[in-house]
């Protein structure tokens, strides 16, 4: 097994490959306004250091979000890209926010949130590191019923959100390892689709409004 993931659903771009035991190679740039410029950089970095050639890799696994329209599709569509170039059928997706859980390490119920824009959350509930129980949802901070549970993801909101812990993104590794355990149990994996939880700025422009003499 040697699986490559990648997510571009945060402003981190992050990559890793797993050989099924053990992380081999991860790279991660923060960087929220160009992650069409370096995701696959980062995956031709991360091959390199673990000495693969992508043709030997066996899984693709890509954040599916949620997360912000533009940056979660470059992901995604690198991943069905990748999987088309290579005849390789086991493209995967995987929720982002599952991928914070899982670096979180807790094996107690906490909440994931990451940041969604416009003085919103996207947010998850968990019983532990690999178990999601309610969400994803797309809320105000303030809506979020955190009920004194730590909340793992990027320290957005203080103030409204309280104790948060680590990891504040969904580093590539979590996102592979995670996966590898699950394909290894036999457990599927979700299809490469972007869960969108609203609809994204930019919109088709009107027809333009008639000139008379």
């Amino acid at each position: 097994m040697l699986v490559l993931a990648f997510d571009t659903a945060t402003p981190a771009v992050t990559a890793a490959l797993h050989d099924g035991d053990r992380v081999l190679a991860e790279s991660t740039t923060v960087d929220a306004r160009r992650h069409g410029e370096l995701l696959v950089p980062t995956i031709e970095r991360v091959l390199n250091e673990a000495r693969v050639r992508l043709r030997d890799v066996t899984d693709i696994v890509a954040g599916t979000g949620p997360g912000p329209y533009t940056g979660l599709r470059v992901g995604l569509m690198t991943a069905q890209g990748l999987g088309t170039a290579l005849g390789l059928s086991r493209v995967h997706g995987l929720c982002t926010l599952d991928a914070v859980a899982y670096g979180s390490r807790l094996e107690t119920p906490f909440l994931v949130a990451t940041d969604a824009r416009r003085k919103e959350v996207f947010w998850a509930r968990y019983t532990d590191m690999r178990t999601r129980v309610e969400g994803p949802f797309v809320d105000k901070p303030v809506d979020v019923p955190v009920e004194g549970l730590p909340v793992a993801g990027p320290d957005l909101y203080p103030g409204i959100l309280g104790e948060t812990v680590a990891p504040p993104y969904p580093l590539a590794g979590f996102l592979a390892a995670l996966a590898a355990e699950r394909l290894a149990a036999g457990q599927p994996l979700d299809e490469p689709r972007p869960i969108y939880l609203r609809r994204p700025d930019a919109v088709e422009p009107k027809a333009p409004k008639r000139v008379t003499a």
